[in-house]
């Protein structure tokens, strides 16, 4: 299971939705982003269905469920490239074959 507590676009109060993980400052939980993408939605349609999720808070969520795919040692190393000239994907695909 993925742990979102480090996702900043998704919050987690026991008060809210029975406890599951929403959009930050929203009542939408996470699952119904994927369970529209796995019915075909788009995103589009998921925002338009949606209104109060914003399309950064919909990138942030599927950024952060497509990095935790990464092997562990790409993830150790992915903050470190934040504000650097270096193309992380690059990187990522450069140690992943030297270490993979």
């Amino acid at each position: 299971m993925l742990d979102w507590s480090t996702c900043p676009a998704v919050e987690r109060t026991p008060d809210k939705v029975s406890g599951a993980w929403v959009f930050r400052g929203t009542r939408v939980p996470v699952r119904a982003l994927f369970e529209n993408l796995e019915d075909n939605a788009s995103v589009d349609d998921f925002l338009e269905w949606f209104p109060n999720v914003s399309k950064q808070q919909v990138a942030e969520v599927l950024e952060f469920k497509a990095s935790s795919h990464l092997p562990p040692v790409t993830q150790s190393l992915q903050g470190s490239l934040k504000n650097k000239s270096v193309d992380e994907k690059d990187y990522r695909k450069y140690l992943e074959d030297k270490y993979l």
